[in-house]
Parts: C-alpha cells; structure tokens; sequence
C-alpha cells in the first residue's frame, strides 16, 4: 500500500492574513464614500440626468428653471424638486433673479466622484 499522503489545505502564515483582510490603502473613508454616493444618487434618476445634461449643453452656460420644464415634459414644481437635488449634490449652482431661478453647472463634484472611485484623486470633504 501507499503512504498517505496528507490533503489539509496551506495554512497561510500569519503576515498574510494580515495584509489579505486590511483595506486597500487608498479606499475612501466614510466621509468621502458619503459625499460620492450623493452625486451618484442625485443622478440615479433620469429625470435629473436629462436635466443636467440640458443645462451642461446650454450656450450660456447656464438655464432658467422655465427653460427646463417643456424639454422634460414635467411641471415646474417637479422641475425644481429634481433641480433641489441637483444642487444639494453641488452638480449644479443656483442663482435667484426676480422669481426665476438659474442654474450653472458645476462639474468638480461629478469629476471628483468617478476620480474618487477610479482611484486618481479623493474628494475634498
């Protein structure tokens, strides 16, 4: 007969487990990680995408709240729900004229999220 021969798996030694269970060094940390998913989530509607993507094609460089309800086919209350988002993700700036409200873009935050998640550069808390 053969000898047996023993089938126990490695048992990796003691550094190694320590460094396969650590984090990534240049993972985010909670704050960054919050302030990422707000931009994502703000654009988790498509509603707000179209919005953004409307005000980042405007000439001017920036669009009134009455420019943007007939290309979404929505009410300007609703318009300006999607737009509060927008600006409490800082995607968009807001600027008050007589009883129209403006919008600017405002592409650091969207850059910095995907940088954040790609690992180039971390978002400034």
């Amino acid at each position: 007969m053969a000898a047996a021969t023993s089938t126990a798996p490695d048992i990796p030694s003691p550094e190694v487990s320590a460094s396969c269970c650590a984090p990534a060094p240049d993972s985010l940390d909670d704050a960054a990680a919050v302030q990422v998913a707000k931009v994502f989530k703000a654009l988790g509607d498509p509603t707000r995408v179209k919005l953004l993507s409307l005000i980042t094609a405007s000439t001017a460089g920036e669009l009134c709240v009455c420019d943007l309800t007939a290309p979404v086919g929505l009410s300007q209350p609703t318009v300006s729900h999607h737009m509060k988002l927008l600006v409490d993700a800082d995607l968009v700036s807001r600027e008050q004229r007589g009883r129209w409200a403006y919008y600017r873009p405002t592409t650091g935050p969207l850059t910095d999220a995907t940088k954040a998640l790609t690992g180039a550069v971390r978002p400034q808390s």
